[in-house]
């Protein structure tokens, strides 16, 4: 028996296929959430324990955000050892890439030493900004200390070696690291003037 073809009848049809298709959608969301979280917490450990000396406590269940300006705050992971602090992660960003936000983890000591740099994500240009995941461009910040360092590119008077070509992507990622080392400073200010 055929259904006559009407506009009744269409979108009814037309209903059941999403009611069908936003059940299934939400299926999927529901099944992957947990795996896709689960990976993204991987992700920052591996980059938190990349940057920070050795430490026995789960910093990112230590996590606490420092503000820089109005609107405008960072993430802290704490690191110690033996219940004595080692160093902090600093999850950065900046939005003077050539082509948008550069996210970066960087690690101090606690005397305010760069222990290392992890880029989270960027989307610079393949072959060129995106050199700033190699190591011959991030192990230049490696005990390195920002008062003393200076943290812009040898061409504007500071201290970092620029990639080359790609001297924006430079500029995004030791502006990342100043805002980072901001932030390390707004902290080590306040335990110091707590005491």
């Amino acid at each position: 028996m055929a259904v006559e073809s009407s506009f009744k009848n269409m979108v009814l049809r037309l209903s059941e296929v999403c009611l069908v298709c936003s059940a299934l959608l939400g299926l999927v969301y529901g099944v992957t959430k947990a795996p896709i979280e689960a990976a993204a917490v991987a992700k920052t450990n591996a980059a938190i324990s990349s940057v920070v000396p050795a430490f026995d406590n789960t910093p990112s269940g230590e996590v606490f955000k420092v503000g820089l300006s109005e609107g405008d705050s960072l993430t802290v992971y704490p690191a110690s050892s033996g219940g004595v602090p080692v160093g902090f992660a600093v999850e950065s960003n900046t939005n003077r890439g050539f082509s948008g936000t550069v996210k970066v983890m960087v690690g101090f000591d606690i005397e305010g030493n760069i222990c290392g740099t992890s880029v989270i994500s960027h989307s610079e240009t393949p072959g060129l900004g995106a050199k700033m995941t190699d190591p011959s461009f991030y192990e230049q910040f490696k005990g390195k200390n920002p008062s003393s360092f200076k943290l812009t590119v040898k061409k504007d008077g500071g201290d970092i070696d620029a990639i080359t070509a790609a001297t924006i992507s430079s500029r995004a990622y030791a502006d990342a690291l100043s805002r980072a080392y901001a932030v390390f400073q707004s902290i080590t200010c306040k335990s110091e003037c707590n005491e």
